[in-house]
């Protein structure tokens, strides 16, 4: 089984890409606000949330998605230890969705010490339902996994295979596949975790 959302690109880009940010702090600890920005362009252009996003969804550019990320950056702002909870994720980007006038998405967390059978059930059911899943880890015990370390990334798609559940992340403007049990096993109990999405009555609670 395999399911992959109909993502967006950027001037050639997989998404955006937090190295465009002018702005030293958004280049350097963005990762969070370029996430959310990366949210919001996929639920404008293909679930109608077009007021998510105030600029032309169907002509995507690099200085519009630098400028959006500025709107971001008070939500979601750098900081010394970084958006390093879901918590923190949520509450911002709750923030600015209600800002724009947005009262029926709501947010759910998945903590990082929870099992490896819970995450892909959680991923499954967020990208079967036409939702990307914000992704946050803190630390690996992997060298290859450097990059996405204290970083936060897009999942946009999985592949079950018989070698177990893969998934396909975005962040720098690239794609990437990784085996989510591999991912999930980081070695350190300082975990992260992953945010999905559903519609409700209300997203006040958020």
């Amino acid at each position: 089984m395999k399911r992959i959302l109909d993502y967006f690109s950027i001037d050639g880009a997989v998404g955006g890409n937090q190295e465009w940010f002018h702005n030293f702090l958004m280049y350097m600890g963005g990762c969070a606000a370029a996430t959310a920005c990366d949210c919001c362009i996929y639920l404008a252009l293909r679930r109608g949330m077009t007021h998510f996003y105030p600029y032309n969804v169907h002509q995507l550019t690099k200085q519009d998605y630098i400028d959006f990320s500025g709107k971001m950056k008070p939500y979601l702002k750098p900081r010394v230890n970084g958006v390093n909870k879901t918590s923190l994720f949520t509450e911002g980007f709750g923030k600015y969705l209600r800002d724009v006038g947005e009262d029926s998405l709501m947010m759910e967390e998945l903590s990082g010490t929870e099992s490896l059978e819970k995450a892909e059930d959680f991923i499954r059911r967020q990208i079967d339902s036409g939702y990307p899943v914000p992704y946050l880890m803190l630390k690996h015990k992997k060298e290859c996994y450097k990059d996405f370390v204290w970083h936060w990334f897009l999942c946009y798609g999985y592949e079950e295979r018989e070698d177990g559940f893969w998934i396909t992340v975005a962040t720098y403007g690239e794609a990437s596949v990784f085996s989510l049990g591999d991912l999930w096993d980081t070695g350190y109990e300082e975990k992260g975790g992953i945010v999905g999405f559903k519609t409700g009555v209300s997203a006040a609670g958020i």
